[in-house]
């Protein structure tokens, strides 16, 4: 016969190890939840939902939408270009970046 001592820490050990299966279901549940939503989402526009296509534009890469034509930037491409020369000013360049895009 155990001891009470012994069943307590049989108890615990049970417990801990169904916690431990327990958080690792959860984070393989929300791994494959970001990836659904990943695969549901990546380039498409956030405004209309439509494709969108990656531009190389003077080395920034630009996400234009065939929908809407709707014009994104990602941070790393926005500090990109706006640590550029640009005569005028940033923003001057980058709408000329885009009037150019636009026109094609």
């Amino acid at each position: 016969m155990k001891a009470p001592f012994e069943n307590e820490y049989f108890a615990r050990e049970d417990a801990e190890r169904i916690r431990k299966l327990a958080q690792e279901m959860r984070k393989q549940l929300e791994a494959a939840e970001r990836e659904r939503q990943r695969a549901l989402h990546w380039m498409h526009c956030p405004r209309c939902g439509s494709e969108m296509h990656e531009v190389l534009h003077e080395g920034v890469a630009i996400d234009i939408c065939v929908g809407c034509h709707g014009i994104f930037l990602d941070e790393h491409d926005l500090v990109q270009a706006a640590h550029r020369p640009v005569p005028g000013g940033v923003m001057s360049g980058i709408l000329n970046w885009f009037r150019e895009e636009l026109k094609g």
